[in-house]
């Protein structure tokens, strides 16, 4: 097996916790982080499987379409059969069935009285959910409400005497531990640093003597956590609690950069460690619109957030395990394992992010703050082997490790919810659940919970992934067109739109699943501000790109010939100059900005023409352009033209011309309808994506459209002229909450149907990028 020195591991000094250093070491490749070949070769193994998402505004009705409502912790009975879940904007909890996990039944919320920061369930019957009550930062309140899970009653409230954060339930259900945090105000400047510490009051852990005693009987005991940190002593800020089968609670406190152990029995600190800082290597830190993980940071405080408790080691030695997410100072970007006595047994380094970056998951906008800020984590005992889950909060995925001794392994990364705050383990039914914090009513990406079983066999997620290049992945995201590499059955060209500041194309290897990115070329010189939306390879095998422009024509639209070799622009075509008069001139602006979306090559004696697909008609709204724009076919309810356009040029002549499209119907809630994608079949076929613009639960019209370019002989592709392939089904199969946007589609020489997701960068987007391998192209029109 081959070995490399970890490139994020520095000496003893650089890599440091609770002074105890941990010198140099080696890292196997297979152990955290798999190879894009490794990934394809994991085919009968024991894998998760996401199998259901629950929508978490399907708990309140259809007259709340428009309310805010978030999962953010959640909970389960002894028996797994219900989940329990924090909605802090709606000041409530929530409730689910998951008898049939594959087939969540939402079951209503119970209004808190204030706003809920965690929940846990105390055997089928009680749910205890921690509720803050607070004024503002200095005069803070809770307390602990206490329901019957079974009629939704609250059986009783208990004063917690501060804002409370995290709660936990021991094992054996005896005892339940608080952490009160009593947050900082960020706009607060202590000693110079803007929301620094101290800023009282203090927070603190309580503790609830529940001793198999009923609701009633239960009381608190508070044990004070001043004096343990060295930054922030008087003021520590518990974060999170996990309590282990001893009955002892390690909480964090994220912003002293400390945890504590604490005996429940005693109600004492028997424990306290500073978490360390970590030096990084190989990461990105500037937000410029480049992945480029050649960047490093130096001496960052890990400042935990979340922490849970391993089985101890076969000596006796406990093991915590904390997500490094950050919060003032700091965050290492990624996760850790200690003992109990602060020593170091491991930590991730920034194989988070190269996970991250290998999947298309990397957040660039975050570069500069926290990267994939690991926010959550939890351990699980499944089918014998020893698991953790580390949740990626700006990354949207969860990344599972198996862990032996001090040796976690990676073994594979699960789509999330958008902004996952909560990860719960259910290893008796072998469940694993994670719920998004993050919500975009009415119609947008909404908050969800998704439930993934422990099975055999390849994952379906993921779907595509990059090689490795320089030791480190190639990166990608937010791909748009898609095309096929002449003469060859599963090689595919893709570009990425300008999410990123530069301009690349990506080569796929599209032969087995996933698909592996294997290299790519930078598009070089021309005007640039580019925003690459198709790509076609014309017969002189010269590289087509169509660039859309924005509604201004700041970044207009443009068609790009390029050196397949060097990516450098042969050629900058743009718009005839009366179509630019007309949008500089036009009243009605809002779809210009819908411009060239996908390109294709079409043959033509002594030459080829490019097609082009507009995304969405334009209507000038001027008296000397009436007969230039697209609303000759009429305006649907939202005011749009009812048609756009296939634009053509002749590259030879420098001539463009066009036939009309009819767009299919608006779907119910959606802001429009237009085209994603075009692109040439063997036989001379176009298949176009046209869509709706609207994701998950109201979805409606994800389609392929065939055509062949002789219905358009009059001008006009109609309705009647398409045969239609519903991509709907496709898109559902993973279980997800599914994206507005399929942008590309290729057909191989071999016949191969490929479709690719637009995954918006991992910005208002969990990042997930659907590769769907269809088949053969003319059996899905049948």
């Amino acid at each position: 097996m081959r070995t490399r020195h970890a490139r994020w591991l520095l000496p003893s000094a650089m890599l440091v916790a609770g002074g105890v250093g941990i010198g140099q070491a080696t890292v196997d490749d297979n152990a955290l982080r798999k190879t894009a070949q490794e990934l394809r070769a994991v085919t009968q193994e024991m894998q998760f499987q996401r199998i259901a998402t629950l929508g978490n505004y399907r708990n309140l009705g259809a007259d709340a379409i428009d309310q805010e409502t978030v999962s953010e912790i959640v909970a389960a009975t002894k028996d797994g059969m219900m989940l329990v879940y924090t909605d802090s904007p709606g000041e409530r909890i929530g409730f689910v069935s998951i008898v049939n996990p594959a087939s969540p039944i939402p079951k209503g919320t119970l209004a808190m009285g204030g706003e809920p920061t965690s929940v846990d369930v105390l055997g089928n019957e009680y749910a205890l959910v921690a509720v803050n009550t607070s004024e503002d930062y200095v005069n803070t309140s809770g307390k602990l409400v206490v329901v019957n899970v079974k009629t939704r009653n609250i059986v009783r409230e208990m004063p917690l005497g501060g804002q409370p954060d995290s709660i936990k339930i021991g094992p054996n259900g005896r005892y339940a531990a608080i952490a009160i945090e009593n947050e900082r105000d960020e706009e607060v400047e202590v000693d110079g640093v803007e929301g620094g510490l101290p800023q009282p009051p203090a927070g603190s852990l309580v503790i609830v003597d529940m001793l198999g005693k009923a609701p009633a009987q239960w009381q608190l005991r508070t044990v004070a956590l001043t004096g343990l940190a060295s930054y922030g002593g008087d003021d520590p800020e518990p974060e999170f609690v996990d309590v282990n089968a001893s009955n002892q609670a390690v909480v964090t406190l994220q912003e002293n950069n400390h945890l504590a152990v604490v005996d429940l029995v005693k109600g004492e600190v028997i424990h306290d460690f500073d978490a360390g800082k970590v030096t990084l290597n190989g990461i990105d830190r500037t937000e410029d619109g480049v992945i480029s993980l050649t960047e490093s940071l130096a001496d960052a405080p890990r400042e935990p957030d979340a922490v849970t408790w391993l089985p101890n080691e076969a000596n006796g030695s406990c093991r915590i395990a904390t997500a490094n997410e950050g919060d003032l100072f700091g965050g290492s970007r990624g996760f850790s394992l200690f003992d109990c006595k602060g020593n170091l047994l491991f930590d991730s380094g920034s194989t988070l992010e190269e996970i991250a970056v290998q999947h298309g998951h990397y957040p660039e906008s975050r570069s500069e703050n926290k990267g994939v800020e690991p926010e959550a984590i939890e351990y699980g005992r499944f089918a014998g082997d020893d698991y953790l889950f580390v949740g990626s909060e700006r990354g949207s995925f969860v990344a599972v490790y198996k862990v032996v001794g001090k040796k976690p392994s990676f073994v594979q990364l699960l789509p999330a919810p958008l902004a996952p705050e909560g990860v719960l383990a259910i290893p008796s039914r072998n469940l694993l659940i994670a719920s998004g914090e993050s919500d975009d009513p009415s119609y947008g990406v909404r908050s969800s919970l998704m439930i993934y079983q422990l099975k055999r066999g390849q994952p379906t997620y993921p779907q595509i992934v990059s090689d490795d290049r320089a030791f480190a992945p190639i990166p990608w995201s937010a791909l748009s067109g898609l095309a096929a590499v002449p003469g060859k059955r599963d090689s595919l060209l893709a570009v990425w739109d300008s999410y990123y500041s530069e301009s690349r194309i990506l080569w796929i290897d599209a032969s087995a699943r996933p698909a592996i990115v294997t290299d790519d070329l930078l598009i070089q010189g021309g005007t640039g501000n580019y925003d690459p939306e198709g790509i076609a390879v014309a017969p002189d095998n010269t590289f087509w790109i169509a660039s859309e422009g924005n509604a201004d024509d700041s970044r207009p639209n443009r068609l790009l010939q390029v050196n397949p070799k060097t990516g450098q622009v042969l050629r900058e075509i743009g718009l005839p100059a009366e179509i630019l008069a007309c949008r500089k001139a036009a009243t009605a602006r809002k779809t210009l900005g819908s411009g060239f979306e996908g390109l294709a090559v079409q043959p033509v004696k002594g030459g080829y023409r490019l097609l082009v697909a507009q995304q969405r008609g334009w209507d000038y709204s001027t008296p000397e352009c009436e007969d230039l724009d697209d609303d000759a076919g009429g305006l649907n309810a939202r005011g749009e033209p009812n048609r756009t356009r296939i634009w053509t040029y002749d590259p030879a002549q420098g001539t463009w011309d066009h036939f009309a499209w009819t767009l299919a119907p608006l779907t119910a809630n959606a802001a429009w309808v237009g085209l994603s994608e075009i692109s040439r079949a063997p036989d001379g076929s176009y298949i176009l994506i046209e869509r709706d613009n609207l994701t998950g639960d109201f979805a409606k019209r994800k389609t392929l459209v065939r055509i062949t370019l002789d219905k358009a002989d009059d001008g006009l592709i109609t309705q009647g002229e398409k045969a239609i392939h519903n991509l709907m089904p496709g898109l559902k199969a993973n279980h997800g909450w599914i994206t507005d946007k399929p942008e590309g589609v290729a057909v191989t020489s071999a016949g191969l149907t490929f479709v690719v997701t637009d995954n918006d960068g991992v910005e208002d987007w969990s990042g997930e990028t659907g590769f769907l391998g269809l088949g053969g192209y003319k059996k899905l029109f049948k």
